[in-house]
């Protein structure tokens, strides 16, 4: 896996790797088990980790297709930067071409511009419509395949933007397989909410999303694709994706739904007029409607630092999630429609609605000013920890949470482990997304390797990262209100000032000695827009601030932040 082992202790399970360690595997009885994994199941028992109504905490099976004993798909050795025994490979899963009713590039632009900008991987999303069920999955497939023929250094993965029945969109991709057009095209055809009867219920759009998800996985399992993701795209946008719908998606195949937009796309949208829009990031300016869970604060329909209200609060409900032990994971992307300062157009003469797509965009000497996207990797990226060059390996970091995320490029590497206190052998530990497992009062602490940056982004100035925050939770298991979205016991426990002109950091914090499970994640900023969390300075003294439509330079408010690392002990 890119890690070593401590012998000095049972170590990790990851939830994405290798095959589940007995005392996971509820299909072995305890009467076959040794006394140590029947000690290490009778906590993750108490601990409500295991069995009835734990089915899509992070200890779940591993991905699908590697429990159908599918082979690795690799592509060729392209991309990337290795740290901490990974190929850390950068991507954006959420772009939009002109087989979208609202876009114009032709999928070479976008794969184009996204390869220039620093991207390994891209994700095709047109949107789920009538006009796209019918033609626009077979249509957009060859120029798929041809953009893989011409840039062979760029993993160019098919997918859509799926109208969730009852809630938002989520990307939906596959990889590249023969079928990858004919599931996407029966998936979309099934399950997309605006296919579905207009008589259907609430309760028969949840439904029908919960069975969108077990076909893809189903899908899987069939061995008719190597691999099938969900994320959730802009969650918090119009506040109409529940507590109870996001904790569903995952609970229905924690091996397909994986995840959300941690912070959302069109982050051009929030430049000032008359250089820019004058709008919201992420086109976050929403008001609750009668479709919108009536629970949500006002806050929330704004973004925070560019990021989701989900994500950005501490304590909030990305937290309350990975409180119960679930493993789910943040994202960013561009969400590119219309780019920012581009000089182009639709083609003259298009028929959307007769030929599924716009045609190819012509130049028109026009700067779009008030267009709200970037191209793909100009912005935003998500790093993925990948163990290869590959689209299933592209995959499977994802799966597994080995995901960080940053606006800007705010800085160029990081690498994150817990591990038994003082033990700094290279590359061993537990990386992003894992599960450290150790004897019960056993001292951890948290590592961080973080390369600054040295060069200019895309707006020609080097960011330089101010400030690192380590967020620790308990983990208290599955919540009896699936509408619940705060974890109270979740909250900054250090704050890290970087000194100016360095080119990397190391960085640890002890995480004390193990006697309950535990989550700690990580997040940082270039420290320019501040303020107290939404729970109180006590959680968040000095957390991302509240972006304010028409003054929003994305470019001066930059973040990263990681996915969770988990800590189990083991023992009573």
């Amino acid at each position: 896996m890119g890690h070593g082992h401590d012998h000095d202790h049972d170590h990790t399970h990851e939830s994405a790797g290798g095959d589940v360690a007995p005392a996971l595997d509820l299909s072995i009885p305890d009467s076959e088990l040794s006394p140590s994994d029947v000690s290490r199941r009778g906590f993750l028992r108490g601990a409500g980790l295991l069995g009835a109504g734990a089915a899509a905490s992070v200890l779940a099976v591993p991905s699908a297709a590697q429990a159908a004993g599918l082979p690795h798909s690799h592509g060729p050795v392209g991309g990337g930067a290795d740290k901490g025994g990974f190929k850390w490979l950068a991507g954006d899963h959420h772009i939009h071409t002109q087989y979208s009713s609202d876009a114009q590039y032709r999928v070479i632009d976008q794969a184009g511009h996204g390869r220039a900008f620093g991207l390994d991987w891209v994700v095709i999303t047109d949107h789920g419509s009538v006009a796209h069920a019918k033609i626009g999955v077979e249509k957009v497939n060859p120029d798929i395949v041809k953009t893989r023929e011409t840039y062979k250094d760029l993993l160019t993965f098919q997918g859509l933007e799926w109208n969730i029945p009852a809630a938002e969109h989520a990307t939906v991709f596959v990889t590249p397989s023969r079928n990858e057009v004919s599931v996407l095209k029966q998936f979309e055809n099934a399950y997309d909410g605006n296919l579905l009867p207009a008589t259907n219920t609430t309760e028969q759009n949840e439904a029908a999303a919960i069975a969108g998800i077990k076909f893809l996985g189903s899908q899987v399992r069939a061995r008719k694709i190597d691999g099938a993701l969900f994320l959730a795209n802009h969650p918090a946008r119009r506040g109409i994706d529940s507590p109870h719908e996001i904790r569903n998606w995952r609970d229905a195949d924690p091996s397909v739904a994986v995840g959300f937009e941690g912070a959302p796309g069109h982050q051009a949208a929030g430049i000032p007029a008359p250089n820019g829009r004058g709008g919201a990031r992420g086109y976050y300016d929403n008001n609750p409607s009668a479709a919108s869970f009536q629970g949500y604060p006002l806050e929330s329909y704004r973004t925070w630092g560019g990021f989701d209200w989900m994500t950005a609060t501490v304590g909030g409900l990305w937290d309350s999630l990975l409180a119960e032990g679930k493993a789910w994971w943040i994202t960013v992307n561009s969400d590119s429609h219309v780019n920012y300062l581009d000089q182009s157009d639709r083609g003259p003469d298009s028929n959307f609605d007769a030929n599924g797509k716009y045609n190819d965009p012509v130049y028109t000497g026009k700067t779009l000013t008030t267009a709200g996207d970037f191209w793909p990797g100009f912005y935003g990226r998500t790093n993925v920890g990948a163990t290869s060059f590959g689209y299933k390996a592209v995959m499977d970091g994802l799966r597994a949470g080995r995901v960080w995320v940053d606006h800007g490029r705010l800085i160029k590497g990081l690498d994150a482990r817990v591990r038994t206190a003082g033990d700094r052998r290279p590359s061993t530990g537990t990386p992003l997304g894992g599960v450290h497992q150790v004897k019960r009062g056993t001292s951890t602490e948290l590592t961080l390797e973080i390369d600054l940056q040295d060069v200019p982004n895309w707006a020609q100035f080097v960011p330089v990262l101010k400030r690192v925050d380590v967020i620790v939770g308990t983990i208290t298991g599955p919540v009896k209100d699936k509408d619940a979205f705060q974890a109270p016991d979740t909250k900054v426990v250090k704050s890290f000032e970087i000194s100016a002109g360095a080119k990397k950091v190391s960085l640890s914090f002890s995480l004390g000695r193990l006697d309950k499970p535990f989550y700690v994640r990580v997040r940082g900023t270039d420290g320019k827009r501040t303020q107290p969390g939404l729970l109180g300075p006590s959680i968040d003294p000095f957390g991302p601030k509240l972006d304010v439509v028409g003054d929003a330079d994305p470019w001066g408010d930059l973040w990263f932040y990681t996915n969770p690392i988990f800590v189990l002990p083991s023992g009573r």
